[in-house]
């Protein structure tokens, strides 16, 4: 084996880590606080205020609320957030946690992993959800 080979093919490497660290590929794949999940909602959804957002115990979804009653499921994607915002209807509770169904095949669905009817009722204040109204009307 040549030195001269080895020694250029480590440098290689380092380059390419080093420029993998600049682009912060190796992130973490979570969403790490509320407060990054409503920046991330303002950031993509043009006139969205956050009022509150709630996070998936994984950090794999989160769903915010804009003051006006707007709606984003926000997921990780790479070392960027994906935000789509969605209807209220889109939203449902499981004993796993809450599932979005964002209606895009290529966007998936969003799931909070241990987040429960409570937390979506905190969440939305006082306005009415589906689940309640539903509820009313049995």
């Amino acid at each position: 084996m040549n030195w001269l080979q080895l020694g250029g093919s480590l440098a290689a490497i380092l380059v390419l880590a080093a420029i993998a660290w600049a682009l912060r590929l190796g992130r973490d794949g979570r969403i790490a606080s509320p407060e990054e999940a409503a920046a991330a909602a303002e950031a993509a959804l043009a006139g969205f205020c956050a009022a509150d957002a709630v996070l998936g115990a994984d950090g794999a979804g989160a769903l915010a609320v804009s003051e006006d009653g707007r709606l984003a499921a926000i997921k990780r994607h790479g070392a960027r957030a994906a935000v789509r915002e969605v209807q209220w209807a889109a939203v449902r509770t499981t004993p796993e946690g809450v599932v979005i169904d964002t209606g895009e095949r290529r966007f998936g669905r969003v799931t909070l992993a241990k987040v429960d009817a409570l937390d979506l009722r905190q969440l939305a204040g006082q306005m009415v959800l589906p689940f309640d109204e539903a509820r009313r009307r049995a």
